[in-house]
């Protein structure tokens, strides 16, 4: 699994999740329990994760789409 996404605001997420379901790339999305133990603050950023082999067209899909991958 490689980071695909690390950021705050979870309208960026939601959109990111729903690009990548109608690619077809499965995605993991890590640290939910922690963004909601510092009480919805946004403090903690949530990460989004793919499998090695998705990366390359995961990375390709969040540019074509406007996502700042800030890599």
């Amino acid at each position: 699994m490689k980071e695909l996404l690390r950021t705050n605001d979870p309208t960026v997420i939601a959109f990111a999740k729903a690009l990548l379901d109608g690619e077809g790339i499965d995605v993991f999305e890590l640290d939910v329990n922690m963004s909601i133990l510092d009480g919805s603050l946004g403090i903690l950023p949530r990460r989004l994760m793919v499998a090695d082999r998705d990366h390359f067209m995961a990375v390709a899909t969040m540019r074509d789409n406007g996502i700042d991958l800030g890599q």
